[in-house]
């Protein structure tokens, strides 16, 4: 039934014999494409090694019905196990997003509303934060703009897994359909006159790609640097520390004021241009493809006439 995973053996015993290899080590953006892709296979291989051993042990159990009916109740065990393990072994070889056992970054910006808006991407940072808590996931904010009640007009979230990458739970595959616009319907903590109020926030998920993964040339990008500012938008820092960066190519801005340092504040702007440069590229793949089912359409739609 799943004949054509053998290959995926194959392609698996190979990379266990390269991450055995010292030297494959030494080179940081190698070793993290292979060890990336060894976890996407293991539960592959594990649960076809598992598919094999049940459909064995079924075929045997069946064998000994037929002389004496005891065995039955155990081929009918063994027969929903192999079906629960046909039914992952299905999902795991399905196509999937090469993304998928990726970390996150995570943009949420207020939207309309006002400050109960903010006050809304506030709590949704706080839901995110929580949630990738509860799995184990490690939570970084790279820039915020906070507001004098504790909300926030924009804050930009880095989660990461801990330990060794799973596909199956990794941040961006388990994150990325949180992606959108969301709303509220509350009473707001400013509001006076108990009347319920709409707010919305945008969330965006991106996958974060190594800086080998994506290239971006220094003579597309404009650099500036300012003071931070805190709520109310007074200074915080005495040092031009903050960093915003423009792609020219396509007209993408990111900034980031988080830390002291210009130095880390611009690694952290990267990290987060990086993340927008591949969700751009997606989404135009996307909406390319999108075009070209419309087309295709549309012809058959010319041709039936």
């Amino acid at each position: 039934m799943f004949e054509s995973a053998a290959g995926l053996r194959e392609e698996f015993a190979e990379l266990e014999q390269q991450l055995a290899d010292p030297a494959v080590h030494a080179d940081l953006a190698a070793s993290r494409r292979i060890g990336r892709r060894y976890a996407e296979l293991t539960p592959i291989v594990k649960n076809l090694t598992t598919h094999e051993q049940l459909t064995a042990d079924l075929a045997a159990a069946r064998e000994l019905a037929e002389e004496d009916p005891a065995f039955a109740e155990e081929a009918d065990g063994i027969a929903a196990e192999l079906a629960e393990v046909e039914e992952r072994l299905t999902r795991l070889l399905a196509p999937r997003d090469p993304n998928d056992s990726a970390d996150c970054l995570i943009e949420i910006k207020s939207g309309e509303g006002g400050e109960e808006s903010a006050l809304f991407a506030g709590d949704l940072f706080r839901m995110y934060s929580r949630y990738a808590e509860t799995r184990g996931w490690k939570v970084e904010v790279l820039d915020s703009q906070e507001t004098d009640l504790g909300g926030y007009k924009s804050v930009t979230l880095a989660v990461k897994a801990t330990g060794s990458p799973d596909p199956e739970n990794a941040p961006y595959g388990v994150l990325k359909f949180e992606g959108g616009v969301h709303r509220v319907q509350r009473v707001p903590v400013t509001e006076s006159q108990g009347r319920i109020h709409t707010s919305a926030a945008g969330v965006l998920v991106m996958p974060e790609v190594e800086a080998t993964e994506v290239e971006v040339n220094d003579d597309d990008l404009r650099i500036d640097v300012y003071r931070s500012s805190g709520p109310g938008g007074q200074g915080v820092n005495t040092t031009d520390s903050a960093v915003r960066i423009t792609h020219l190519p396509t007209g993408i801005v990111v900034s980031c004021q988080n830390e002291r340092s210009q130095l880390q504040n611009k690694e952290s702007a990267m990290r987060m241009l990086r993340a927008r440069l591949v969700a751009r590229a997606e989404e135009e793949a996307a909406s390319a493809a999108s075009e070209a089912r419309r087309s295709q359409v549309r012809t058959v739609d010319r041709s039936e006439r």
